[in-house]
């Protein structure tokens, strides 16, 4: 995509054995097209789901909260949609912090985990295996290939988790900028299932009489669900510096979801502040307390463990 900062092409000319020591970030970097090449099809597949799913139960209970509404909840809506906004952007900050500081991608769930997918069952299903590869797969005729190529057992596919992006993000900023909407949203969409089917479940189940009871509570939840599912295009849009709708730049210019030059702070090596990347209001306090630095203190106390050692492990690869 065009207007993405960060770009390689903005590093100082080196002659070659530096550029290839030195490079720090870009598509081809080493351990950016290895981390790259870990998003599978089956990556692909759940994140596919997730995003239908929680579309669907988003419009699902936004239509039960309209057909709720009054004018009395005015007041409380209000002060939940900013209540929501300022938790969302903790809890971005707070799993940013995570990712990118403890764990490696080599970790079983969070990391890297692995999944079989039995191409028969999928053509006995009625959804043939070329179908399935051109729906989750960006690059389907290579993926197919691939599958065609396996052994008669249900192909062995990588199923990549939550740690790996965050690792590529670091070492090709770009990166983001060129996921399609599904790769962007996925996770997230993952993450917030499980709010958004408590919240469609109390729809069926209670009394018109307690959902009046419930619904600043409810209306609050569901901006918190908003916020955090749109968080990391949010995030995406904050790299992206052409060709953004002017109304994404509007939101960017008066601070109500995270300015592109705010972000760039962290983007600063080794990483290590301003990890709220919702709106990006908690980053100045959580900052001015040194928040981060106090809880990496007490984990690498506890632990021995090196904030970001595996994040510099990847930004170091040359080959």
């Amino acid at each position: 995509m065009a207007g993405a900062e960060d770009g390689p092409s903005q590093q100082p000319e080196l002659d070659e054995d530096e550029a290839a020591y030195c490079r720090r970030w870009g598509a081809q970097h080493a351990g950016a097209r290895e981390l790259a090449a870990l998003y599978s099809p089956g990556k692909r597949f759940q994140e596919w789901c997730c995003v239908v799913l929680c579309f669907s139960l988003i419009a699902h209970n936004m239509v039960h909260l309209l057909l709720l509404a009054r004018w009395e909840h005015t007041p409380l809506v209000m002060l939940g949609v900013v209540a929501g906004a300022l938790i969302a952007d903790f809890l971005s900050g707070l799993v940013h912090w995570g990712a990118d500081t403890w764990g490696s991608v080599e970790l079983p769930i969070v990391g890297k985990t692995r999944t079989r997918i039995p191409w028969d069952f999928l053509e006995a299903s009625g959804m043939g295996q070329r179908a399935l590869i051109h729906v989750i797969s960006p690059e389907p005729l290579k993926l197919w290939d691939h599958a065609t190529s396996c052994s008669p057992l249900p192909a062995l596919l990588h199923l990549t988790a939550f740690i790996r992006p965050f690792r590529e993000h670091h070492i090709d900023p770009t990166a983001i900028t060129r996921h399609d909407f599904i790769e962007t949203n996925g996770d997230n969409c993952l993450l917030m299932l499980l709010p958004l089917l408590n919240m469609a479940y109390k729809f069926r189940t209670q009394s018109p009489e307690v959902l009046e009871q419930l619904y600043p509570w409810e209306c609050f939840v569901f901006c918190l669900v908003i916020f955090c599912t749109f968080t990391n295009q949010i995030h995406k849009w904050s790299h992206t510096y052409f060709g953004l709708p002017r109304w994404v730049v509007l939101l960017q210019d008066w601070h109500v979801i995270l300015p592109r030059k705010h972000h760039r702070i962290h983007h600063v090596s080794p990483h290590e502040t301003y990890f709220c990347i919702t709106t990006g209001w908690l980053n100045y306090p959580l900052e001015k307390m040194g928040f981060w630095r106090r809880l990496e203190d007490i984990i690498q106390g506890l632990t021995g463990e090196k904030p970001r050692a595996d994040d510099m492990k990847w930004a170091q690869k040359i080959k």
